[in-house]
């Protein structure tokens, strides 16, 4: 199993479209053997679940995401655990734990503009602005 997580500086990336870096996990026997972080090299929303099923993701651990990036992942056959906050590497292992919080509703609904608004108070959504 590989496990994919939008990164930025050990943190979970709060808006899954502007992510520049997942740090991935591969599994076994719900061990990590293996992580590395990959540059994702400004893919954007729409490309992003292609640059996920290229590198062999199962699952997706984020913030924010749009229905149209999960639907795109879906279709990919890539789960998604959205509105995770924190450290990525304490989200990956409450996930093989069983223990991991997340939102099935997890969203961002964005301007792009300076009245930035977002649907999470503790937004951290730079790229946008």
């Amino acid at each position: 199993m590989r496990i994919a997580v939008a990164f930025e500086d050990g943190e979970i990336f709060q808006h899954f479209g502007h992510t520049k870096h997942f740090k991935f996990y591969d599994l076994e026997n719900s061990k990590i053997t293996k992580t590395e972080v990959v540059e994702t090299y400004g893919s954007g929303h729409g490309l992003l679940a292609e640059f996920l099923n290229g590198y062999g993701a199962d699952i997706l651990i984020c913030g924010g995401i749009g229905s149209g990036a999960k639907q795109a992942l879906a279709n990919k056959g890539i789960d998604v655990f959205g509105g995770v906050k924190g450290s990525a590497d304490d989200a990956v292992d409450a996930y093989i734990n069983g223990t991991l919080c997340y939102n099935p509703d997890a969203k961002c609904n964005h301007s792009h503009s300076d009245n930035h608004k977002c649907n999470d108070e503790d937004c951290r959504h730079r790229s946008c602005l």
